[in-house]
């Protein structure tokens, strides 16, 4: 039995935050089910590169769901969904504020065929606020919380940061965390409840010492002047003499001693309290005037916090990944094709056997079971009921 086995999902999310929560659930036992508009699908459907028939990063994002193409713009599609709101354990969108009311979805009208519905909003500014209607993605959410301002470049090398982190940590996790809470609520109280997800509510978290620093001693951190932002010798990225990098982080005394000792940095150089420009520059020289490789023979075995920046494909092969199983679960295209599919942060106990290939729903695929559960005539692709 996985964790959350008997419990139903709907998800009328699209893109990343809330259809990356509800693969989460899928993978813990949850029964999803994306609601998509007819014959395109939701906009995820069609990102390239494609793998095989449907988009690589849906196949990755909605593994082991199922697919109702329904109009939600429809009364008779809306009176549609009803059987499955009425059972439903989750509902998940990611609309702007006040789009669900329009569409008679709101939180007041499901709780009203479902009180035990928990209802969770994914938003950028969330459902209230001065800013909830704008429209955003990451790198605004980030920009107008300042955790961008902590680490942003120059301004001749303006550096976008290499991950969604609004849309994952401030999005997905949050929302993950609260509809568990939000389950083991229900299970104590048998009462659903509407949760509020404000992406960039939750990208503070992130700059807990940057506001604490700002807050105690009035000085408030500038772009890269910090202990992890670049602003010591002790948590920086050094240019190797071949043009990778070595991603050198001896913070504690123990790691920095060490380091200076591997890299023979001179012994008048390595109090780093006093003169830490001119340390910088030195340790910087010394790095360059040697290849990366040197580097990663120099650092093997060696307790001082550094290692070789490596590319997506050099870590997808390191063994150490591979002895940790996380590439093991399979995904399944239409096709037949199979990928390892996308490593989540489950654990490997609560998701189904690693052997089980699992697909992406087509489009539409519960459409048959749907016009069955509410007693309506089939409903085509094109969201309209054949007669």
């Amino acid at each position: 039995m996985r964790p959350l086995a008997g419990i139903t999902v709907l998800d009328f999310s699209t893109l990343l935050p809330g259809p990356l929560a509800s693969l989460l659930l899928a993978e813990a036992g949850a029964d999803v089910v994306k609601i998509e508009r007819p014959r395109t699908g939701e906009e995820m459907r069609n990102y390239a590169p494609n793998w095989g028939r449907e988009s690589v990063n849906f196949s990755l994002l909605n593994r082991g769901k199922k697919s109702l193409a329904l109009n939600l713009k429809d009364p008779d599609d809306r009176q549609a969904l009803r059987p499955l709101l009425e059972k439903a354990d989750v509902l998940i969108e990611q609309f702007r504020p006040g789009v669900m009311a329009k569409l008679g979805l709101d939180y007041e009208t499901a709780a009203a065929i479902n009180p035990g519905i928990i209802y969770c909003s994914i938003t950028g500014y969330g459902q209230a606020g001065p800013k909830r209607d704008l429209a955003g993605h990451d790198l605004n959410y980030i920009s107008d919380t300042g955790l961008l301002s902590l680490s942003m470049g120059t301004s001749t090398a303006p550096v976008v940061p290499p991950a969604l982190i609004a849309d994952i940590a401030g999005g997905t996790y949050p929302a993950v965390m609260n509809i568990l809470l939000a389950l083991l609520e229900k299970r104590l109280t048998g009462k659903g409840r509407r949760l509020d997800v404000a992406m960039t509510d939750n990208l503070f978290t992130f700059m807990y010492w940057a506001i604490g620093k700002g807050r105690a001693s009035g000085q408030w951190p500038g772009n890269g002047t910090e202990l992890v932002t670049g602003g010591t010798p002790r948590y920086r990225l050094y240019p190797t003499g071949d043009e990778k990098f070595v991603a050198a982080a001896p913070i504690e005394e123990k790691f920095w001693q060490t380091f200076c000792e591997l890299i023979e940095l001179e012994p008048g150089l390595r109090d780093d309290a006093e003169n830490a420009d001119t340390i910088g520059h030195r340790v910087a020289e010394i790095i360059r005037s040697k290849p990366a490789e040197h580097w990663r023979r120099r650092f093997a075995g060696k307790d001082c916090c550094c290692s070789i920046v490596v590319s997506i494909e050099e870590a997808l092969a390191d063994p150490h990944f591979k002895a940790r199983g996380i590439f093991e679960h399979m995904l399944i295209n239409e096709e037949g094709a199979r990928m390892p599919a996308l490593p989540v942060p489950i654990d490997a106990a609560f998701r189904a056997d690693p052997q089980t290939a699992i697909g992406a729903p087509a489009l539409g695929s519960e459409n048959d079971e749907l016009s069955k559960t509410s007693g309506r005539g089939p409903v085509t692709q094109s969201g309209e009921t054949a007669q």
